[in-house]
Formats: structure tokens, C-alpha cells, sequence
């Protein structure tokens, strides 16, 4: 039987079960001019031309294939007639030699980011559909993935830029293809998809083990990985909640007898998120270093244990948790008016009206030094002396300009940069959303 077009009425109902949106929608829908973000971009526009709101057809250029241009000027096309607004950005710069499929990714998640941002959109919609779920569950079981990874993609995710919203994940990709049959719209196949030297493609080749019993009976098993990773993830952050105080200055405070009390899987899944955060690695610890480092702490060992660019240290029956000063990022320079993410963790603007450049850093063994020369008032500050090494500082041309956390203001300093905590990896995040 020919599979039935996804309908308007059915879609509204998906976007209902993921999210509220405001009164008048501002979407953001990512396009490369296959068949799958083709179906959501008409769906999606038409839902919210009902709302009175608009969306924006978002294309990443990787510029990896010659042909690519001239199939984007034809995606252009195609939009323009259904008065659909749509905007290129592009993947500039050198490619690398191996992984380019997994850079490729990042690059595209990155520029995706940082456009919902400069247009302050807060909703990117993502085509995953069932069969890309049920290839990325193969993927990870192929890799020995543990059950968190066995669950797929998540319907929802969150970024400090935007929110990642799929709501086709549980449609099939026939429905998506019957639309674009009934509405007479061509779409673009990548050959790369169809390229054997990536696994995924070598999946879709072998699509006899997506279809019929067998699949349904896949996409269960997914489904309860879900539901169990949902599950895990909210005991997770409850723990989180009542064991751990997150310092503006970047460190955590950790009540140790709460975690290591809990279950070993959610407490392991709380130390993970902290080192995680504090840390700013861009790709989580093995669980296997997790694991020996609830065994490391659970032996209430006196001295210091190092993970993931963390430190952790046993202090007043607690146990901080402090970047290791040995993987940070190297101090970086601000002229007035810039702004950064320093260290994958730290916001930092400085204003137009600041006087001259500055420096921010980590303040170090040399900066303590100095201010205990310069300040020593600030000896009877409430932090731990053992965490003033990691406290972010404002350096200029005459030496400490300041250091936020500290409440150190050097006399007649002007026009501070702002400096805010805002890690790549926050503490918790929205729940894993099953569909």
C-alpha cells in the first residue's frame, strides 16, 4: 500500500507535543534541499502562516562538492516560488583529511547556532526522521554504545543559542516522500549518501533490516532506551539539585555522602555532568573514568584526583571541584567592544567605553602572588584560598586590573568587561524527549 502524506493537521499536532512557541512563530528550519527538510520547510510554512508568524529556510554551504552552488541556486528557486524566505550561510576555511563527515556535522550544527542567534531565533527544526533514528540506534549498538546512546536522538534539545526541535523523528520517510509527490516538488539527492566509505550510508544499503516486523520491533527497543534515559536523567538532576552549589566563579561544591549514597548509574551520571561543566571539554569522559572516579572518591582519599580538566579536591567534608589549570585556555585579549567565550566557559564583554584593551586569564600562582602584595585584605575573602589560582582576572598595561569573583577593583579602574559563566556543557539540560 502506498504510504499517505504527512498532513498539515498531523503535523500541528507533532509541534504541539514538543513545545509551546509564541503567538506569532519565528522558525528557523535547516534545508539542504533533500526530500526530508524539503517536507518540513512546506510544513512548516504553511503551520505558521496560519499563526501569522514566519519562518527562515536556513542552508549550510559546506562547500565540499563543486556541484554544490548550483544545487543551492536551484533550492533557492524552488523556495522563492512557495514565498518562502531562505538564507545560505557557509562552512569557509580548510576541511580536514578524515572525520570530514563528523566536522562537516559540527560545522553545520555551529553555523546553524550562530544564525539562530544573530536573528534571534529560538527554534531550530531539524527532518531526523524514524529511519535516521533508527540508523543512529545501529551506529552506537555497532560501537558498543551504553544505553544512553541506544536511545537515539532526542525530539528536543537545547543550546545557549537556540533549541533543536524534531518533529518528524517518529515519521516515516515514505510519508515525507508521498508529500513531495503530491505537491510536485523535486528535491536534491547528495550522492554522498549513497558513499560506502560512511557507515551510514552502508545502513541505507542494507535497508532490509529497517522494514517489515523487525523494524517496528527496533524502533520499540529505542523507544525504551528513551524512556529509561528520560527517567535516569531526572534522578540525575534531582541529585544534582540537592549535592551540588555551582560558583559563578566556575567551581562546584559537592556534598559527597549524597552522591556517593545514590545508585551507582545516576550518581555516575552526576559526576559525569560535573566534570562536564567545570571541565569544558568539548566530548564527555569514558564512562570508565567516571566509573573509577566514584571508586577513587568513595575511598575518601586525602589527595586530589584530575579528570576531564577538572580538579577535585576534598575541602571541609566537601569536595571542590576546580579547572585544572594544566588544559585551560591560554588568556585572551579584548579590545573595546569585543567579546568571547574564553575557555569554552567564561562570557566575556568589554565595552565600547573601556579606556584600552585588556587581558583575561586564569589568575594563577603569579597573580595571587601579586595580590597578596598589592591587596592582602583579600585574604579574608570567603572563598577557599586553594580555588584564587582559578578565579578569572582582568589584567592591563599597569599589571591586575581586577578579579570579579574576588571583589578586587584595582583604584581608578574603568569600564570592567562583564564576565559570566556560561559553560558549553551546562550542569543539566532539557530532559531527553521520546517520540
Amino acid at each position: 500500500m502506498p504510504a499517505k502524506p504527512l498532513a498539515l493537521d498531523e503535523f500541528a499536532a507533532l509541534l504541539a507535543g514538543l513545545a509551546r512557541f509564541e503567538t506569532r512563530p519565528f522558525l528557523a528550519v535547516a534545508v539542504s534541499g533533500g526530500p526530508d527538510s524539503l517536507a518540513l520547510a512546506i510544513l512548516a510554512d504553511r503551520w505558521v502562516r496560519k499563526r501569522g508568524g514566519r519562518i527562515c529556510a536556513v542552508t549550510v554551504d559546506h562547500r565540499l562538492r563543486p556541484e554544490s552552488s548550483t544545487e543551492i541556486r536551484l533550492l533557492h528557486g524552488w523556495l522563492k516560488a512557495r514565498a518562502i524566505r531562505h538564507e545560505i550561510v557557509a562552512w569557509s576555511g580548510d576541511k580536514p583529511v578524515t572525520g570530514i563527515q563528523e566536522a562537516a556535522r559540527a560545522a553545520r550544527y555551529q553555523l546553524l547556532g550562530e544564525w539562530c542567534r544573530a536573528h534571534r531565533c529560538l527554534h531550530l527544526l531539524i527532518a531526523h526522521h524514524r529511519e535516521d533514528q533508527a540508523e543512529t540506534h545501529l551506529i552506537r549498538r555497532r560501537a558498543g554504545s551504553g544505553a544512553d546512546g541506544l536511545a537515539g536522538m532526542s525530539a528536543i534539545r537545547e543550546f545557549a543559542d537556540c533549541r533543536i526541535l524534531r518533529p518528524l523523528l517518529g515519521v516515516a520517510k515514505a510519508r515525507l516522500l508521498a508529500l513531495l509527490r503530491l505537491e510536485q516538488q523535486p528535491f536534491i539527492t547528495d550522492p554522498s549518501n549513497h558513499d560506502p566509505t560512511f557507515e551510514r550510508s552502508r545502513l541505507r544499503s542494507g535497508a532490509a533490516v529497517l522494514v517489515g516486523t523487525d523494524f517496528e520491533t527496533l524502533l520499540t527497543r529505542i523507544r525504551s532506551f528513551g524512556d529509561e534515559r528520560a527517567a535516569h536523567a531526572c534522578q540525575g538532576d534531582r541529585l544534582l539539585a540537592q549535592s551540588v552549589m555551582l560558583h559563578p566563579a566556575g567551581l562546584v561544591v559537592l556534598d559527597p555522602g549524597l552522591v556517593l549514597s545514590a545508585p551507582q548509574k545516576i550518581a555516575e551520571r552526576a559526576l559525569a555532568a560535573i566534570v562536564a561543566t567545570v571541565g569544558g571539554r568539548l566530548y564527555p569522559a569514558r564512562r570508565d573514568q567516571i566509573a573509577r572516579l566514584r571508586a577513587m572518591l568513595a575511598a575518601a582519599a586525602r589527595r586530589g584526583h584530575a579528570l576531564g580538566g577538572c580538579r577535585f579536591i576534598v575541602w571541609r567534608a566537601r569536595i571542590l571541584v576546580l579547572r585544572e589549570l594544566a588544559g585551560a585556555s591560554e588568556p585572551v585579549r579584548l579590545t573595546p567592544g569585543e567579546s568571547c567565550l574564553w575557555d569554552r566557559r567564561f562570557k566575556v564583554a568589554l565595552p565600547v567605553a573601556a579606556c584600552g584593551p585588556i587581558g583575561i586569564g586564569y589568575l594563577g600562582r603569579a597573580g595571587v602572588a601579586e595580590l597578596n602584595r598589592t591587596a592582602p585584605q583579600l585574604r579574608h575573602n570567603d572563598l577557599p584560598r586553594l580555588v584564587y589560582p582559578v578565579l578569572p582576572a582582568v589584567w592591563d598595561e599597569k599589571g591586575i586590573a581586577a578579579v570579579p569573583h574576588l571583589g578586587y577593583l584595582r583604584q581608578g579602574v574603568v569600564a570592567l568587561p562583564q564576565v559570566s559563566f556560561q559553560p558549553i556543557n551546562p550542569l543539566t539540560r532539557a530532559g531527553f524527549t521520546v517520540v
